[in-house]
C-alpha cells in the first residue's frame, strides 16, 4: 500500500465519520425539535385546563426561589414597591375573581339558600316516595290476605 493509498483510506474514514456524525446530530437535531414541540404542546393544554393551578405553581415556584436566593439591599431598595404593587394586586384580583364566582353562582341559582332549599325539597320527595311505597305495600298486603281467605297475625 502507498502513501497514495493510506491518505485517500484515512479521508475516506474521516469523511465517513463526518457524516456520521452531521447525521447522528441532524437526528439529535429533529428528535430534540419534536420533544420540545410536544412539551410546549403540552404546556399549553394544560395551561388551558388549569390556568389557576399553573399561577399558583410560578407563585410558589418564585417564593422558593426568592427564598432560597438572598437579596441585597439594593434589590431590597428597588423591589420593595414593586412587592407591594403586585401583592395589592393579588390581593384585589382575588378579590374580584371571588365576587365575579358569587355572582356568576347566584345568577345559576346556585348559593346557600337554593341549596337548602334543595336538600329541604329532596327529602319531603324522599319521605313522600316511603310513604307511598309503604301504602302500597300496606294495601297490597291486605288484598292478598282477603284473596287467599286467610288473616294475616
Amino acid at each position: 500500500m502507498t502513501d497514495h493509498d493510506i491518505t485517500n483510506d484515512t479521508s475516506g474514514r474521516i469523511r465517513d465519520g463526518i457524516d456520521t456524525a452531521k447525521e447522528a446530530a441532524s437526528a439529535a437535531y429533529d428528535t430534540t425539535r419534536e420533544k420540545a414541540s410536544e412539551a410546549a404542546h403540552a404546556a399549553a393544554d394544560a395551561i388551558e385546563t388549569n390556568p389557576l393551578g399553573i399561577v399558583v405553581g410560578g407563585l410558589a415556584l418564585g417564593a422558593l426561589v426568592a427564598a432560597v436566593i438572598p437579596r441585597s439591599r439594593r434589590e431590597k431598595e428597588l423591589l420593595a414597591p414593586v412587592g407591594k404593587r403586585v401583592s395589592a394586586a393579588t390581593v384585589a384580583a382575588i378579590a374580584a375573581a371571588k365576587e365575579a364566582g358569587r355572582a356568576e353562582l347566584d345568577n345559576l341559582g346556585l348559593n346557600k339558600g337554593a341549596a337548602k332549599d334543595q336538600a329541604r325539597s329532596l327529602f319531603q320527595g324522599v319521605v313522600k316516595a316511603a310513604t307511598t311505597a309503604g301504602a302500597a305495600a300496606a294495601q297490597a298486603g291486605k288484598e292478598k290476605v282477603k284473596g287467599d281467605g286467610t288473616t294475616a297475625r
